[in-house]
């Protein structure tokens, strides 16, 4: 079987690296808010190309603490509205409920499966305070377009980067296209740690100096707390792994770009409809989704001729019992995404045999 994502054998490739980085820490008898983290948020906003990063638990919590910042600085109050697109994974709208305010789904574009910025102005309300771009499958959002958006409307614009470590749009990365974005380092992402982690990136002094202080207890200073905080910090070993894998990220994202590439012109069966693409250095290929109307015959296909793959995602967010006051609104294009999605196999250490033993099968179906 082809494995959609061969996590032990990603990782294998820096073995050794990961290890002396984990032993560092060991060594050093600081565990949490030491060292490695600071060096990793500085490795990781000169990345990003910003001028903080803020290590954090996770990717949710990345975006969770982004809007509560914002509601401490008096920019945001509860059951002010928060546009996000309909098709994302559930994380991008939890953060917004959680918060107390209120999300406002707009439909993606067909092509792109990307928030369709033509949509944006028409839910624009005096309740709207944000628009939270999710950069979905490692591509860049329009964000021409949404800039043009928010500047019109004095709106924040909040990226949801969890799936895009990398991507440029213009001439900055995901991360540095609007007034901050967060992050997700889960395993399975382009750069993933071997546990839970997330960050925060922006320019924004004060907002970056109140998510620090929110992530850790409220408090800037050691027991004294100026916040009602939570506790959402990236340890020490995670960050040392993250350190060790960021320097390998752009080669990570070149192997990915080469399978992609080689699906797009080798994948040539007219059930298929293959993703589309803005300009190469827009998209990390985090994921590579396909689309057919028998999508559920395909996976089934495939699996029986030793190929695994996922759907990202089969419920959409407006369908899912978490959100049952939804369940009777119809979203189409969200729709159709959601039940004609397909991802496949594509790693930084996938072979080209097994990329070409793939697309063969797929041709063939």
């Amino acid at each position: 079987m082809i494995p959609f994502l061969d996590l032990k054998n990603i990782n294998a490739e820096y073995r050794a690296e990961l290890i002396n980085a984990c032993t560092r820490v060991i060594d050093s008898g600081w565990y949490i808010q030491g060292n490695e983290c600071k060096e990793f948020e500085k490795e990781f906003a000169n990345y990003c190309g910003t001028k903080h990063a803020i290590g954090v638990a996770n990717g949710l919590d990345a975006l969770i603490l982004i809007l509560r910042a914002y509601k401490e600085m008096g920019i945001m109050s509860d059951g002010d509205e928060v546009i996000v697109p309909a098709n994302t994974y559930i994380a991008s709208i939890l953060a917004i409920s959680q918060n107390n305010l209120v999300p406002i789904l707009v439909e993606p574009s067909l092509d792109t499966y990307l928030i369709n910025p033509d949509e944006i102005e028409e839910k624009i309300t005096p309740k709207t305070k944000a628009i939270l771009p999710v950069h979905l499958y490692g591509q860049t959002c329009d964000m021409d377009k949404i800039v043009k958006i928010a500047k019109k409307y004095n709106l924040k614009i909040i990226e949801d980067s969890a799936q895009s470590h990398g991507a440029y749009f213009g001439y900055k990365r995901s991360g540095n296209l609007g007034d901050v974005s967060g992050f997700s380092f889960y395993p399975g992402k382009n750069l993933g740690a071997l546990g839970d982690g997330g960050a925060v990136t922006t320019n924004d002094d004060e907002l970056a100096q109140i998510i620090r202080a929110l992530g850790n207890y409220g408090s800037h200073k050691k027991y004294e707390n100026l916040y009602k905080g939570v506790n959402s910090r990236l340890d020490e070993i995670q960050s040392a792994m993250l350190r060790v894998k960021l320097s390998y990220l752009d080669k990570e994202i070149k192997n990915r770009r080469e399978i992609a590439n080689y699906y797009l012109q080798n994948i040539k069966n007219e059930k298929i409809i293959l993703p589309f693409v803005r300009k190469e250095d827009n998209h990390v290929w985090h994921l590579f989704v396909i689309r057919t109307s028998k999508r559920d015959e395909l996976q089934k296909y495939l699996s029986d001729n030793g190929i695994q793959t996922l759907i990202h995602y089969p419920i959409p967010p407006h369908k899912q019992n978490a959100y049952k006051e939804w369940n009777n609104k119809c979203y189409k294009v969200s729709e159709k995404i959601h039940h004609e999605v397909l991802s496949l196999p594509i790693s930084g250490v996938q072979s080209l045999e097994d990329t070409k033993k793939i697309v063969n099968i797929i041709n063939e179906y």
